[in-house]
């Protein structure tokens, strides 16, 4: 028998909090689990800093992984016999599904903002370059390594397949948006997905949904919207990913003025140097990380050492609104006093902006990812999701954005109580 189509002897079952169980009949699939680079993703969280502001956000990556693979496995075992759906695609969904994340680095975004890194284009390397998912995905075919990353890029040729994992109704948003839910305690990503994959419908650019399904779909939506402004962007969250943010680029801005650690940053040397190679990138997971941030308590270099204090402690910093279009006179003033005061504007002083776009409808000239959601009617015509849905509707096309400054109060507390400059400093605070 060919490799693509070996089955394990029996069927091994992860069991999960979401999805009960996770189903894995596929020795292609259960070989992938296995990899090294694979199982690195139990040591990258789902959240990043969440974990901070919700105590339960403590998910891995590797969790979410194969919890976007049984979406996947589910919708197409319903695609079974369907014209639209060729069976031949079942592998390439499958193992895409899986290893779609499979480039995120420790703390995701945060990471990739200070040393300007793709996390796709790792997760490309990986599947392309000299690894063991590589191995893998060759021994099914030459080719397969290259259909597998076509998919998650976006670029491959069946529309439908890419639509599976990266649309705007997606197997990864569809775990992500319950899983997230379940382990910050909220309520507000829940909604009835089992009745979604029911209406879903295999078409040949992407998947549509059944108009009597319309109403779990809203539900869906209007769970992401949410989900975004009350725990993704919460505000005590981003607070922690600007003092991650300040450490990662102190400690960059050291190394290069030639500071002596008293541990060498080794596992961050290539990523201060632009020269990250893939295997260097591999090593370093969110406990390598965490390892510096402590060891770098004790640095002679005060600012350093403060920052991982705070962040290890979650000492964080506070935080008012702000409009750095319409207040930017006061920021320059607030630097200009901090600088007074001795205190580092660069790294205790922070506008922070978060914005979100929930559902848009097709826009030319814009990124794929927002072709819309199509309703079939029950005539056979296609809707557009914000046509039929007075809800999807109102919030169609509008992007929200929301600005915090954020500041180390602690110090501006310590400065003396008659101060002329921290009472200005509290002022401009203050509004």
């Amino acid at each position: 028998m060919a490799y693509r189509d070996e089955k394990l002897s029996e069927e091994k079952v992860f069991k999960d909090p979401v999805h009960r169980y996770i189903h894995i009949r596929d020795r292609v699939i259960w070989d992938l689990i296995g990899t090294s680079e694979f199982q690195r993703l139990r040591r990258i969280k789902q959240l990043g800093t969440t974990y901070l502001t919700f105590h339960g956000a403590e998910h891995s990556r590797f969790s979410h992984s194969l919890g976007v693979y049984e979406i996947v496995r589910r919708i197409i075992e319903n695609f079974k016999g369907h014209p639209n759906w060729d069976e031949d695609e079942r592998l390439v969904c499958l193992a895409a599904a899986l290893l779609h994340d499979l480039g995120h680095g420790p703390f995701s975004h945060s990471f990739e903002k200070v040393f300007d890194l793709d996390h796709e284009d790792y997760t490309r390397e990986i599947i392309l370059g000299d690894t063991q998912v590589n191995k893998i995905l060759r021994k099914v075919d030459p080719g397969f390594p290259q259909k597998v990353a076509d998919v998650i890029h976006k670029t491959y040729s069946n529309k439908l397949v890419v639509s599976l994992i990266s649309s705007q109704i997606d197997a990864d948003r569809m775990d992500y948006l319950q899983r997230d839910a379940y382990f910050t305690g909220v309520s507000y990503g829940h909604f009835d997905m089992e009745r979604i994959l029911r209406v879903m419908r295999p078409m040949e650019e992407q998947v549509v949904i059944k108009e009597s399904g319309m109403h779990a779909v809203e539900d869906y939506i209007m769970s992401r919207y949410q989900m975004y402004w009350q725990v993704y962007f919460h505000p005590v969250t981003r607070s922690a990913e600007v003092i991650l943010t300040k450490i990662l680029h102190r400690a960059k801005e050291l190394y290069h003025s030639d500071f002596k650690f008293k541990l060498e940053p080794r596992h961050f040397k290539s990523f201060f140097e632009k020269k990250v190679s893939l295997e260097d990138y591999l090593k370093l997971d969110e406990n390598v990380a965490f390892y510096y941030f402590h060891i770098w308590q004790e640095e002679d270099d005060a600012i350093l050492s403060d920052l991982c204090r705070r962040f290890v402690d979650r000492d964080l910093y506070k935080y008012i609104e702000f409009n750095p279009g319409n207040q930017y006179r006061e920021l320059m003033d607030l630097k200009e006093c901090f600088i007074e005061a001795g205190i580092d504007p660069t790294y205790y002083l922070e506008v922070d902006s978060s914005s979100d776009l929930p559902y848009d409808f097709y826009r030319p000239g814009e990124e794929e990812e927002r072709l819309p959601i199509h309703l079939m009617m029950p005539n056979g015509d296609f809707k557009e999701l914000s046509r039929q849905s007075d809800i999807v509707e109102a919030i169609s096309g509008k992007k929200r954005t929301d600005h915090k400054l954020y500041y180390a109060e602690d110090l501006i507390e310590q400065l003396p109580q008659d101060s002329e400059l921290k009472q200005r400093i509290l002022e401009i605070l203050q509004g």
